[in-house]
C-alpha cells in the first residue's frame, strides 16, 4: 500500500492516465503539424470544439477509435495495421 492505496489500484490508475496522456499528446502533435485549430478540426470531424479541446488536453477519458481515426485523417495522416505479411489501412 502507498498512502492507503493498494498497489494494483495505483498501477491501474497510472496506466489509464498514461494512455490518455499519450493520446492527447499525439493529437496535439498532429494538430500542430497540420496547423489546425480546435475549431477547424472540430468542424472537419463533426465534433464540438469542446470535445476536441477535452481530447487535446487529456480530459476526454474514453475517446472512440473512430474519432481518433477521423482526427488523424483530418490532419493528413493515415493509420495502418502492419505485420510481417501485410499492411491494412484503418478507416479507409
Amino acid at each position: 500500500m502507498i498512502n492507503g492505496w493498494p498497489i494494483p489500484e495505483i498501477k491501474e490508475h497510472f496506466d489509464k492516465d498514461y494512455k490518455n496522456f499519450v493520446l492527447s499528446e499525439l493529437i496535439l502533435a498532429l494538430m500542430e503539424n497540420d496547423g489546425k485549430s480546435v475549431r477547424e478540426l472540430a468542424k472537419e470531424v463533426g465534433l464540438s470544439p469542446t470535445v476536441i479541446q477535452k481530447i487535446k488536453s487529456g480530459e476526454q477519458e474514453d475517446m472512440k477509435i473512430k474519432n481518433f481515426i477521423n482526427i488523424a485523417h483530418a490532419c493528413g495522416y493515415h493509420l495502418f495495421l502492419v505485420n510481417e505479411r501485410e499492411k491494412i489501412a484503418v478507416g479507409e
